[in-house]
């Protein structure tokens, strides 16, 4: 029987003012800023006022390796319950992309504690049987990751007015921090394994427990992005926008 594809499904609530998300958002050059999946994202002419905005994007996957592709978006940015959403198709015919093409979309749903701002998407893998298995062990998760992740350094960026690029910073050095504090630990766990003082030999491994629990399970700092904070699954079945079959059917 053939496994039936997971839509991948993001959703941040942002309290920040709405032209500005939609601004963020909706700008390729601000899009690319704070986006993990997107090096760089450059419109391509359109044919004419009104008509999808079409654009090339890449990313570099290893220092000499940068995946592209193209895509088709569309917005709807006036609705009479004052939500706004905007609808994407993208393909990329490089052979070593393991996506070949997909579409989603983004909406934002005025509450009042913010604006809910959310995404599904899906793709087709390349690579046959391959693909198929690393993309649901693998790149899957990691892609639905990478948007949780990406979806709140935007929320830090507009709430806090913290810079993309000093977030990074701040969740690289968070992770370098926890990755010393777990090595210290197996080092003292290891330590203690060929003490010959009992007392010592009991101690230390409580003590190397505790400081790896501390660097894996403490929650991040509230500065951090962090994935875990993105709802990844809807609260009640999700429609697929009308916009979003008006650009797939085009």
């Amino acid at each position: 029987m053939k496994r039936q594809r997971k839509q991948l499904y993001v959703e941040a609530l942002i309290r920040a003012d709405p032209e500005l998300l939609w601004e963020r958002t909706q700008e390729p050059a601000q899009h690319q800023r704070w986006d993990l999946r997107f090096g760089e994202i450059d419109p391509l002419p359109c044919a004419g006022a009104g008509e999808p905005q079409r654009f090339r994007y890449a990313t570099r996957v290893l220092p000499f390796l940068v995946i592209a592709g193209t895509g088709v978006s569309a917005g709807e940015k006036r609705r009479p319950d004052g939500t706004r959403t905007s609808a994407l198709r993208f393909a990329s015919a490089h052979p070593l992309s393991l996506l070949a093409e997909g579409s989603g979309y983004w909406r934002y749903v005025p509450t009042g504690d913010g604006v809910r701002f959310l995404t599904g998407y899906d793709y087709t893998p390349r690579w046959g049987r391959f693909g198929a298995v690393a993309d649901r062990l693998v790149f899957r998760p990691l892609m639905g990751w990478a948007t949780a992740w990406s979806f709140d350094r935007l929320r830090l960026w507009l709430e806090r007015g913290t810079g993309p690029g000093r977030l990074l910073a701040r969740a690289l050095g968070e992770a370098a921090v926890r990755a010393v504090a777990a090595a210290g630990a197996v080092a003292l766990a290891v330590d203690a394994a060929g003490h010959s003082d009992d007392a010592v030999a009991g101690a230390v491994p409580v003590l190397a427990a505790a400081l790896l629990a501390a660097a894996v399970l403490l929650p991040p700092l509230p500065g951090t992005p962090a994935a875990r904070r993105c709802r990844r699954a809807p609260l009640a079945p999700v429609r697929t926008p009308a916009i979003l079959t008006a650009l797939e059917q085009s």
